[in-house]
């Protein structure tokens, strides 16, 4: 992927800043009778999106959000709060606007079980919901056990929190806890994982909160892989912000964790022992728990889809987004299941009318912070082809290596429009 001018890198974010164009999509206004029923499972980046696009595009379509949580918490942002630069209020949002002025029926309870044959969603409070076409967006869930010792439980010591919320608070408590001088180990999965620069962006911001107040402790990520997202920007970050409080091990330098033991606070490696005074494990994981009930993910735990409707290639009528779904070369982020429940929409509101789908597209920008006035991105483009979702060759890239100290402060800034303009597009 080539590296952008400022021009270049200007422009794109102007038109990311435009959330409307997220997935050229095109939503013509229909006006007739009811088109179909719609339910959607899962108000995150995706569902919440496709809920409202859903409706954009038809809006006599009767568009029902399944949602367990009444407050949505956004990974995005998260490692703000563990760098004590943002409140976990300032990144929780509700869904009273989609029912008010979007008319979608908001129900807060937990999906159990979907009967493709029947077309039904049983709930696990308030009985079952009938569709014509069901959109499946549960994110993620930890493969507990799937790393030894690391169950359910050794959470409450080692907190994964790669679901933000109350790991996000545990987290950040046991670093303010922490003595100076104290080493943080962070365990980071092999791929595939939500959130690819997440592991190394939260170092980032770790360090950040550190060196204000623990100036003595030390950084360590323990790695499973060889390389990681956008590795040369944030390694030459680190060492000129940070200098060496910051330590990346890869796999063959011993970063392979084997084991984890809450009660020592140990991580087992193929080099030994590691102990930390703080350790964030972030384990393997697979679709959301509802994915897995209904046979709908393979047998690593991701759900395989037609690419320019996101329609499960195991049961017709379901489609399913975000980072449950295998989208190609799209990775597992909020703006590439923004986009994609933008194309889903518009794919299903065509399905119901017996039209064929238009042709999808779809946009990811991934943003990291250094600092809060450090900031570095990787954009991309992507079509349908016969290989699947590719990224379009030469369009989008990554922030330039010798990029200039008030460039990278411009990028953390355009990194908190983003945020602002992709929740306002999900729930406003």
């Amino acid at each position: 992927m080539t590296q952008m001018t400022r021009r270049t890198f200007m422009t794109r974010l102007a038109s990311a800043a435009g959330v409307s164009v997220l997935g050229a999509v095109n939503f013509p206004s229909i006006a007739k009778a009811a088109t179909g029923r719609v339910v959607v499972i899962g108000g995150g980046f995706g569902g919440a999106t496709c809920a409202k696009y859903l409706r954009r595009a038809d809006a006599t379509l009767e568009v029902t959000l399944i949602e367990s949580n009444k407050t949505f918490i956004t990974c995005p942002f998260s490692n703000a709060v563990l760098g004590g630069v943002r409140s976990l209020d300032t990144i929780s949002h509700g869904y009273g606007k989609l029912a008010s002025r979007h008319g979608i029926n908001v129900i807060h309870d937990t999906a159990t079980a979907i009967d493709p044959a029947a077309k039904k969603v049983s709930l696990q409070g308030s009985g079952s919901r009938e569709y014509d076409r069901l959109v499946v967006s549960p994110g993620i869930d930890i493969k507990w056990g799937a790393l030894e010792g690391y169950d359910e439980a050794a959470s409450q010591a080692m907190p994964h929190a790669w679901k933000a919320g109350a790991q996000t608070t545990l987290l950040r408590q046991q670093l303010e806890a922490m003595p100076d001088g104290g080493v943080v180990l962070i365990a980071a999965p092999a791929n595939p994982f939500r959130c690819p620069p997440g592991p190394y962006e939260r170092a980032s911001m770790i360090a950040h909160y550190l060196k204000t107040h623990k100036p003595k402790s030390k950084i360590i990520i323990l790695d499973t892989k060889e390389k990681f997202s956008k590795q040369t920007l944030f390694m030459n970050a680190w060492q000129e912000r940070y200098g060496d409080m910051i330590e990346w091990r890869a796999a063959s330098a011993g970063g392979t964790v084997l084991r984890a033991d809450p009660k020592a606070m140990t991580l087992e490696t193929d080099f030994g022992d590691e102990e930390g005074a703080v350790i964030n494990v972030i384990p393997p994981q697979s679709a959301g728990r509802i994915a897995l009930l209904a046979g709908l993910a393979n047998d690593k735990g991701w759900c395989t889809v037609h690419p320019s409707t996101f329609e499960s290639t195991v049961h017709p009528g379901i489609h399913v987004i975000g980072d449950a779904s295998i989208a190609g070369k799209m990775p597992k982020s909020g703006f590439a299941a923004n986009s994609q429940g933008k194309v889903c929409a518009a794919a299903v509101a065509a399905m119901l009318k017996g039209e064929t789908p238009g042709e999808a597209s779809f946009l990811n920008t991934c943003y990291s912070l250094i600092a809060p006035d450090y900031g570095i991105s990787v954009a991309a483009v992507y079509r349908v082809t016969d290989e699947g979702i590719v990224s379009v060759k030469g369009a989008g890239g990554v922030s330039p290596v010798d990029a200039s100290e008030s460039f990278r402060q411009l990028e953390a800034e355009y990194a908190v429009g983003w945020y602002d303009s992709i929740t306002a597009d999900m729930f406003a």
